[in-house]
């Protein structure tokens, strides 16, 4: 019998070396050319991403708010909760390695017809372990450290977007600003205009249409002032709650103040992603799944477990009881024989289970190349923007004080005066929403790069 046990065993043993294998990404798992051609880069393999969020982002007014936000928003927060979880699953686990030890003391009292009554005590300590000879405890252990991981990449994601929520709301606000500084020059511009036309029009230069046009362009601007102010009003609401503050007003700077990275290459895919929070997430979702899948193959296997106890007991079945001590060991093996449709299902349900995390993996991974691809090509189209909308303003402002002095002359009408200032109150505003779009999609491409996993 010993010789068929110890048999079994090596057979067993020789047949689950893989369970121990550590966990390494498929090799058909696609990490070329998840860039357009025209924006591979070459040099630094992380580019972008090794940059620290307040490399990126200069402004000391903002960095104060990402250091609120970083210490008082709420899924931040709860983000450490989880990771502290998953730190405490970890530990489980590894002390699932170590015996259990249990004092377990007992006494009874016992008499035969109302006479003098026994006393009999047992003290004993107990002992358990399980014997990991199949990977059980290994593969449980590995899971859970890649849950840890998990943990730490979600926490990552979360501080990525917050950072990145932060610095969209702060220079949302800084366009707004300048908008409204536009806009309430322009007011004053257009007050003076309307003082303008009624004079000429009292002179016999101009008509009741033109102070009317001028009045209707004056209320407009009114209108819009309003808006802006409304605006953000709003926006300083929803920046108070993502920080965790109640709602005031913040010091907010000029989009004047943002200065561009001095690296804003996407590095190589295969490096760069690797910091993305999502695509961390998603391979360790993978590691999980295939070390579950291995704990499901353990579950075929034999489990060894031995205890023992060894105490101070009067209960030796004697009159006289001195008290001695008392000591046992056992050694137990359980075989499955009737749960193999069971474990066999199980089995089936975790290989399913790691084939949908390595599908997800590789959609995550496609996925991130396609939202840095975007915001290459948006940098590049607000680039380009930025120099037109440049010339666009110039040109514009050439054509008022052209116009002006046309009229001036008396060579010109003064709706045209008008249309010019309209016109170039419009490429105005949107210059400086191009100026944003500029901020924003660098800080899109630092998010869709990892940003924000470091805290310097």
């Amino acid at each position: 019998m010993k010789k068929i046990i110890m048999t079994m065993t090596a057979a067993a043993l020789l047949s689950s070396c893989g369970l121990y294998k550590s966990y390494e990404r498929p090799a058909d798992i696609q990490t070329d050319g998840l860039y357009r051609s025209e924006n591979v880069q070459g040099g630094d393999s992380l580019g972008l991403a090794a940059l620290g969020w307040k490399e990126v982002f200069t402004d000391p007014k903002l960095q104060v708010l990402i250091e609120r936000g970083l210490s008082q928003n709420t899924n931040m927060l709860s983000a450490q909760l989880q990771i502290e979880q998953a730190e405490a699953t970890l530990k489980a686990a590894k002390w699932a390695y170590i015996p259990s030890l249990a004092l377990a003391p007992q006494g009874t009292l016992a008499g035969v017809d109302w006479g003098k009554a026994t006393q009999t005590y047992t003290i004993p300590a107990t002992a358990s372990w399980q014997l990991d000879l199949f990977g059980s405890l290994h593969n449980a252990k590995k899971r859970a450290k890649a849950q840890l991981a998990n943990s730490e990449a979600f926490r990552q994601a979360v501080q990525s977007q917050l950072i990145a929520a932060i610095a969209n709301y702060y220079y949302s606000l800084a366009m707004l600003g300048d908008q409204l500084a536009i806009s309430m020059e322009t007011e004053k511009l257009w007050k003076e205009n309307v003082k303008t036309t009624r004079a000429l029009m009292e002179a016999g230069q101009s008509n009741m249409a033109a102070v009317s046009q001028t009045e209707a362009n004056y209320y407009s601007i009114c209108t819009q002032i309003t808006d802006l102010k409304q605006q953000i009003s709003d926006l300083e609401n929803e920046f108070c709650a993502l920080l965790g503050d109640a709602p005031q007003k913040y010091d907010i700077g000029t989009m004047d103040g943002w200065t561009v990275p001095s690296n804003l290459s996407a590095g190589v895919p295969a490096a760069a992603l690797a910091n993305r929070p999502d695509v961390k997430q998603a391979e360790t979702q993978l590691a999980a799944a295939y070390y579950a899948t291995n704990e499901s193959r353990a579950a075929f296997y034999p489990g060894i477990n031995l205890s023992g106890t060894i105490g101070w007991t009067n209960d030796l079945g004697t009159v006289v009881n001195p008290g001695k001590w008392i000591w046992s060991a056992i050694g137990s093996l359980t075989q499955p024989l009737f749960q193999n449709g069971k474990l066999r299902a199980q089995y089936k349900i975790s290989k399913a289970q790691q084939e949908q995390a390595k599908l997800t993996f590789q959609q995550t991974l496609l996925d991130a190349g396609t939202e840095v691809n975007a915001a290459l090509t948006k940098i590049q189209a607000s680039d380009e923007k930025g120099g037109l909308y440049a010339k666009q303003v110039a040109a514009l402002e050439t054509a008022v004080k052209s116009t002006q002095a046309l009229m001036m002359n008396s060579s010109t009408n003064y709706l045209q005066v008008l249309t010019a200032q309209q016109t170039l109150l419009t490429a105005q505003m949107s210059q400086i929403s191009n100026r944003f779009d500029q901020i924003q999609a660098v800080i899109e491409l630092y998010q869709a790069l990892g940003g924000g996993y470091t805290t310097e």
